[in-house]
């Protein structure tokens, strides 16, 4: 079987490092401009020399986002930005614009270009125009059923690589492409800033009747009539490749670094088991439910099964709330102390009863007697980022992930 590759976001340098950490293959990330998530921390230049050194010491590929419909002023340096990347050892360019793809083979006709699901890959046809004008791989639509990949990948060339979405948050719009959040706010979702006004809250009003409301699919939340679930096909990688998908994307770029290492993780070890025995393989539903210790929305399998419906396209709450709260990451262990360092994300006390994800498992884990950076004792880690000292009989290592079943605190002091 082909290589199949277990794509991961990342938001910042920091989560590079724990996506490659956790199994990932390839990272996408963007630069501090021309990038769909203006939201997020994004890298300098500099630190794109570093994600890309960090990745390529561990075999992994990075990939840079130019995937912006740009405007004529979004052009002015656009071409120097991408000789820089490309000189960085960025491995492939993200783009969705025809001008911009023209400037990447103008600027570095060398580089190998990724066309980005924001130019609405929805038949093959398309697919082989951007193979014949130069395009490595295609991001196909996330309108996409099964059958019609299948297809797709049975009429255009077989060195032409299909990424697609496997999980992570979906657009109500068709292929990202949204005016919404211009209309409401003037952030261009097109140029990197939507504000996700598919996300709020809404009620239906007729012009005549001012202050009488209507309900929308209500409940006691209000009605989120746009809000799309999130997707997951972690229960179905095998369908997804066998109908000719050669790279696996996990959306999230705005996501913290515990959504990136626990979605890497699960899907790191679906695939590797399917990859393993293909013929023999059975999905371990303990990774599904690992997904939902993170902050999710409710899960759907999107278009992949056909046309979704209300019931399976539409959720009408709030976030999903996670039984587990993310407390800590390992920085380092001190062999010779017989102890590690964790670096704090949520308070949490001393003889706390806790859990360590790794790539090999999950571990319990007490937190047992607890210190700050000079040794005094201390009974919790209140404060952001507070680094503490605590007592490991098993040797952790840096990105390991400390959490907590979510339990009521009020009785712990």
């Amino acid at each position: 079987m082909s290589k199949i590759e277990l794509l991961a976001p990342a938001g910042d340098l920091e989560r590079l490092k724990a996506a490659v950490y956790y199994g990932a293959d390839a990272v996408y990330f963007g630069g501090k401009r021309y990038g769909l998530r203006a939201g997020t921390n994004n890298f300098t230049m500099d630190e794109i020399k570093e994600g890309v050194s960090y990745a390529h010491k561990r075999g992994r590929r990075v990939y840079l986002t130019l995937n912006i419909i740009p405007h004529n002023d979004d052009l002015k340096g656009m071409g120097r930005y991408i000789d820089d990347a490309y000189a960085a050892g960025i491995d492939a360019l993200l783009v969705s614009d025809p001008g911009v793809f023209s400037l990447v083979k103008k600027v570095a006709p060398e580089a190998e270009i990724h066309i980005s699901t924001q130019a609405n890959n929805t038949n093959w046809r398309s697919a082989k125009f951007w193979y014949d004008m130069g395009a490595k791989r295609v991001v196909l639509a996330r309108e996409l059923s099964i059958d019609e990949i299948s297809e797709i990948r049975s009429k255009v060339p077989y060195t032409l690589e299909l990424e697609a979405f496997v999980h992570g948050a979906m657009c109500i719009s068709y292929s990202g492409r949204c005016l919404l959040s211009n209309f409401m706010t003037g952030r261009d979702a097109n140029r990197g800033e939507c504000t996700h006004p598919c996300r709020w809250k809404y009620y239906l009003m007729e012009e005549k009747r001012p202050g009488e409301y209507y309900p929308v699919f209500e409940d006691e939340s209000g009605s989120h009539i746009m809000n799309s679930k999130d997707l997951c096909m972690i229960e179905y990688l095998p369908e997804i490749i066998r109908a000719g998908v050669t790279s696996l994307k996990i959306e999230g770029r705005n996501k913290g670094i515990y959504y990136v290492a626990v979605t890497v993780n699960a899907y790191r070890k679906a695939l590797d088991a399917y990859l393993s025995d293909p013929a023999g393989y059975r999905f371990d539903k303990n990774l599904r439910n690992e997904l939902y210790k993170t902050s999710t929305r409710d899960f759907t399998t999107g278009f992949y099964f056909g046309r979704p419906g209300p019931e399976s396209s539409v959720y009408d709450r709030d976030m999903h709330r996670p039984g587990y709260d993310f407390i800590g990451l390992v920085r380092r262990y001190d062999k010779n102390k017989g102890m590690i360092l964790v670096e704090q994300r949520n308070k949490f006390f001393e003889n706390e009863e806790v859990e360590i994800l790794t790539p090999e498992g999950v571990f319990p884990f007490k937190t047992g007697n607890m210190y700050d950076e000079d040794f005094n004792r201390i009974e919790s880690a209140p404060h952001a980022q507070q680094m503490v000292w605590m007592h490991s009989s098993r040797e952790f290592a840096e990105y390991n992930i400390l959490r907590r079943k979510r339990h009521d605190l009020s009785g712990l002091n």
